[in-house]
């Protein structure tokens, strides 16, 4: 592929950043059907998110990519008014730890593809790292805006314990699929 940004990776990298933000989306609508999916949010990321940014890493091979998926999904946040500090924040981290892991790695290289798929699945850590960083409005928010006993079984079903189980299952699931992204799509850098 391409180790530059010209027109066709422009209008592809669009395309992924909408992808990257209807996958995010659905990632945060799990957690409204049960608590359980809210506290699983990293697991559920590593399975919807990770083949679209691996494939968008393959695609174009050029710095800025993960930074432009941030700045998308930053963008779309302030336009639909969810541009807070707890989801920009994690955001911006993630864009800026993917191209620094694409420049030490090199971004033509398949494990690049996949540390940096990896780090941008976390684009939902901005709400469900509150459930461990910032029970009370977690609790407060569940009580407002959710169904009745939804808040007690979001608390009861997050215990400190919880948070290093599902990051490190939502790794190595992103890693999985990754790996599934390479074989169905045949990405060049899993070749090299």
């Amino acid at each position: 592929m391409e180790n530059r940004w010209n027109k066709k990776n422009a209008l592809w990298q669009l395309v992924y950043v909408l992808l990257y933000f209807v996958g995010t989306l659905a990632v945060c609508g799990m957690g409204a059907v049960h608590p359980v999916l809210f506290v699983m949010y990293q697991i559920s990321a590593g399975i919807i998110i990770t083949g679209v940014v691996a494939k968008a890493f393959d695609r174009i091979q050029a710095p800025g990519v993960a930074l432009s998926f941030s700045a998308g999904l930053l963008l779309i946040f302030l336009l639909i008014g969810e541009f807070t500090p707890w989801h920009a924040l994690p955001i911006i981290i993630i864009g800026i730890l993917a191209e620094i892991a694409g420049l030490v790695i090199g971004n033509d290289k398949w494990s690049a593809v996949v540390v940096k798929s990896v780090i941008m699945s976390f684009s939902t850590f901005g709400y469900y790292g509150q459930i461990w960083f910032n029970r009370d409005f977690t609790y407060d928010c569940a009580i407002e805006e959710m169904p009745e006993g939804y808040a007690e079984t979001l608390m009861n079903s997050s215990p400190a314990w919880a948070l290093p189980v599902v990051v490190i299952a939502g790794i190595a699931l992103s890693v999985v699929f990754a790996n599934i992204t390479a074989k169905l799509f045949r990405l060049k850098t899993a070749k090299a």
